[in-house]
Order: structure tokens, then sequence, then C-alpha cells
């Protein structure tokens, strides 16, 4: 597990041409193609998201303090990795209509089975427990190839937004991930949504 981390580590921060682990938070470029840039307004909930909010109200409120991206150091980076494979390995995928018989449902997987949105739940939830501001830790809605719908967790970090994914063991920078980004959570407000702006005319390949 350990020299699988350190490989997740060197790819990712390579490819996000990471130089040092200090940089002050004054200097964040927002307009870089590391963030993804969102519109000033609020966009709709997602159906899915609405409904989790109607049942758990307190994670669904504005953010107290906004922080506008975590600083990243080699200390919180390997807990971002080991956090995202926890539940990468230990998660089993199914979908809502396999385990609820619903369309849609946004839980926890403490039942050790879950889809998309219920890995991003439990590791935004393990990542606000850890000492994360939850204004960093953001539910995102993106495209696949095939047109389908996905979830994962876009984190807000002064290297860019990194993405956990349940569907690949690597962290990436947004913009190395093959998906459309739609919408995603407001920072100040957890039981809100903004759209996001990706204008890119191709998207990254998956890796097979």
């Amino acid at each position: 597990m350990a020299i699988r981390n350190r490989r997740l580590m060197v790819a990712s921060l390579a490819t996000a041409a990471l130089a040092s682990w200090a940089q002050p938070s004054a200097a964040i470029d927002f307009t870089n193609a590391a963030y993804v840039q969102v519109a000033s307004t609020n966009t709709s909930i997602p159906v899915g998201h609405l409904d989790f909010c109607r049942s758990r109200p307190g994670e669904c409120q504005a953010n107290g303090a906004v922080e506008a991206a975590v600083t990243l150091t080699e200390g919180n980076w390997q807990q971002l990795v080991s956090i995202n494979a926890h539940y990468n390995q230990t998660i089993i995928p199914v979908t809502d209509q396999e385990l609820y018989q619903v369309e849609e449902f946004w839980t926890y997987p403490t039942s050790g089975y879950g889809d998309c949105e219920d890995f991003v739940l439990a590791k935004r939830q393990a990542l606000i427990e850890a000492g994360w501001s939850p204004s960093t830790l953001l539910i995102a809605v993106v495209r696949q190839s095939d047109g389908s719908g996905h979830a994962v967790l876009m984190v807000r970090t002064d290297r860019g937004d990194l993405v956990l994914d349940n569907q690949e063991s690597a962290v990436r920078v947004w913009n190395e991930t093959p998906y459309q980004y739609l919408k995603r959570q407001s920072q100040a407000h957890a039981g809100q949504w903004v759209d996001m702006l990706d204008d890119r005319m191709t998207i990254v390949a998956a890796n097979n």
C-alpha cells in the first residue's frame, strides 16, 4: 500500500507541475487552467442531493468560514491519497437500483456498498472529520464519455482543483480527467450548487 501511494503521489505531483509544497494562498491565481471556472449565480440542485439535504439539513448549510483553497503539505497530501484509496478499496460499487430499488438515492455507504455519490459523501465526511474545511470539499457532477452521469469529489487546493474518483486510483487535477464538468457545490453553501464552465475543446482520454 505504501509503495502504491508513493507512486500515485509522484504521478499526480508531476502532472500538476508542483515544484515545492510551500506556496502562500495570496499568490493563488484562480483563473489558472488548474481551476474550474464557475458561473456567478446558483443553479439547480441534483435531485439526489436535494433529498439528501432534506433528510440531513445540518450537512447542507452555509459554510461559516469559507476557505478559498487548502494549502497542500506533504502530510495532508498523503491524507488525501490515503482516504481516497481506502474508500475505493473497501466500498463495493453497486447502483441505487440494485441496492435500494430506486433510480437515485444519495447516502453514506455504511453497508459497504454504494454508487459514485455514496463514495463522494464518505470521502468528504472523512476529510471534514480529519480537519479539512467543508468549503474546499465540493461534490461535482460530470458527464462521462458515453454520456452517462457520474459524481466525483473536487478538492480546491493551492495546486488546483484535485479530483477524488471511485473509478480512478490516482488523484488528478480536474483537467487531466476524462469528464465534462457540469455543476458542483457552492463553496459558500453546502446546499447550493453552481454551474461549471468547462469549455475545453477536447477531453483527456481515460487511462486504461
